[in-house]
C-alpha cells in the first residue's frame, strides 16, 4: 500500500502575488502566499510561505520568509526557515540565516551565513527577548 505524502505550506497554497518588472514598491510587503518579484521593492519582505526573486528582481531590504529561490539581487538580509536558492544570477549583499542552502556557480554572496538546524528554530521560537537574559 502506497502511503499518502504530506503537502506543504507551499504545495497546497493557489495564492501568487507578482511584482512585475517596471513596478516598484516602497514600503513593507506582508503577505501568507508566494511572492514572485520581478520588479523592485524597497522595504522588508515577510512572507510566510515562499519568495522568488527573478532574474530582474530586486529588494533593498530584509527578507524573512519560509522559503527562497532568488535570481535576482538583494540587498540587505535573509532569514529563511526551510531552502534558501541562490541561482547563478544572484547578486546578495547582506547576511543569510537558514536551515538548507544551495548556491550555484556564479551566484554572488557577499555577507556571512549562519547554518541553522530544526531544532534551533523550534528553541529559537519560544524565546522572548524582552523578558529572557542571558544570564538566565
Amino acid at each position: 500500500m502506497l502511503k499518502r505524502k504530506e503537502k506543504t505550506q507551499i504545495e497546497t497554497t493557489n495564492l501568487l502575488n507578482r511584482l512585475v518588472e517596471g513596478t516598484k514598491i516602497a514600503g513593507d510587503v506582508i503577505t501568507s502566499s508566494i511572492l514572485f518579484v520581478e520588479g523592485e521593492i524597497v522595504g522588508n519582505v515577510y512572507s510566510q510561505s515562499k519568495v522568488i526573486i527573478g532574474i530582474s528582481g530586486k529588494v533593498f531590504g530584509n527578507i524573512k520568509c519560509l522559503e527562497a529561490d532568488i535570481e535576482g539581487q538583494v540587498d540587505g538580509s535573509i532569514d529563511s526557515d526551510g531552502l534558501l536558492i541562490l541561482r547563478d544570477n544572484s547578486k546578495i549583499i547582506g547576511d543569510i540565516k537558514t536551515v538548507k542552502l544551495h548556491i550555484e556557480e556564479g551566484a554572488i554572496f557577499l555577507g556571512s551565513c549562519q547554518m541553522i538546524g530544526h531544532e534551533t528554530l523550534t528553541s529559537q521560537a519560544h524565546l522572548n527577548p524582552s523578558t529572557d537574559s542571558i544570564d538566565e
